[in-house]
Parts: C-alpha cells; structure tokens; sequence
C-alpha cells in the first residue's frame, strides 16, 4: 500500500536547525497537497504545515517564523525547514496528503535537548 516515507530526524541542541523531507511516488506527490503533522509523547498529533501542487503554502500560526515547507519537484520531495528549535519541538514528526488519505508511515523523531 502506498505511503509517504519521512526522513531527516535527529537530536539537536535549542536553537539549531533540521530539515525534514517528506518522499512520495509522483501520483501523489503530483497531485495532492501534502503536509506535515508531529506527536508529541503523551499529546494527540497536530497539523504542523501543508504546500499544495502550485506551491501554496501555509504554516501553523505559531511555527510561523521558525519552519517552513517547500518542495522538491526533481526528487517528488516535501521539506520541512526548521530553524531555531525549541524542547517543545520535540516529537515524532509525519507527513500524509492534507486529507490524510494514506496510511501513516513510521515517521522521523525530532528531539531537542541540551
């Protein structure tokens, strides 16, 4: 069954920076609008940024600043920009369409800690 395969997790200190990348066939990297979403223990996943098929993007208001989406169009890849992260950025972070049409992948773990 197809899914999205997340990669670029690590442990980072506060304050530096990770990129995410989000890989998908072309039929459905070529089609949908794909966003982000990120688990934290404990907490219910929440939607962290979308980017559509014309580059629309949208970022959850109080990433704004920090994290940013673009893509890839050559590698049928969604980036996540993370910049200046934070402890409380620490999760298990995803990708899926924006309507959560696919199943869930195994997502990549983001910790930030001194």
């Amino acid at each position: 069954q197809v899914h999205l395969v997340e990669s670029g997790g690590d442990l980072v200190q506060p304050g530096e920076s990770l990129r995410l990348s989000c890989t998908a066939p072309e039929s459905i990297f070529g089609r949908n609008t794909i966003a982000w979403y990120r688990q934290a223990p404990g907490n219910q996943r929440e939607w962290v940024a979308l980017i559509g098929t014309t580059g629309l993007t949208n970022v959850a208001a109080a990433l704004r600043g920090r994290f940013t989406i673009s893509r890839d169009e050559a590698k049928n890849t969604v980036n996540l920009q993370m910049n200046n992260l934070r402890p409380e950025d620490t999760a298990a972070y995803y990708c899926n369409t924006v309507d959560e049409t696919l199943p869930w992948g195994q997502g990549t773990q983001v910790t930030v800690s001194s």
